[in-house]
C-alpha cells in the first residue's frame, strides 16, 4: 500500500472558493474513479498559509497510475480542473510508503 500526499498552495483569499468548488464538483468525480480512498483533506492554520493537503491511499503505484489515468480522461474532472487550477499557485505531490508499524498499512 502507498499513500499519495498532495499539497496545493492556493492563491491568497481563494481557499474557501476552491474548497466549495472541490467539494461540489471535484470530490464526487474523484471518489467515483479513485474509490473511497481519501485518507484526509486538510487546510493549514499555522505556518505556511493557503495550503491544502490531501492524502490518498492506493494498493500500489500501478493501482495509482491506472486510477489517475482514468481520472484524467473523465470529462467532468477535466471541467473541474479547468476551473480549479487558476486558483492554485503551486502543486506538489509525494508518494509515501508506510513503515511496518504504521496504523495505516
Amino acid at each position: 500500500m502507498i499513500v499519495e500526499e498532495r499539497i496545493y498552495t492556493v492563491m491568497p483569499g481563494r481557499t474557501a472558493e476552491y474548497l466549495k468548488l472541490y467539494e461540489s464538483e471535484g470530490l464526487p468525480v474523484q471518489l467515483s474513479v479513485l474509490g473511497n480512498n481519501l485518507v484526509g483533506y486538510f487546510t493549514s492554520e499555522i505556518g505556511e498559509l493557503n495550503l491544502l493537503v490531501h492524502l490518498w491511499k492506493y494498493e500500489s503505484l500501478a493501482d495509482r497510475d491506472r486510477r489517475r489515468a482514468e481520472l484524467a480522461k473523465n470529462q467532468a474532472w477535466q471541467s473541474f480542473v479547468a476551473r480549479a487550477v487558476p486558483m492554485l499557485q503551486k502543486m506538489e505531490n509525494r508518494i509515501l510508503s508506510p513503515a511496518s508499524f504504521s496504523p495505516i498499512r
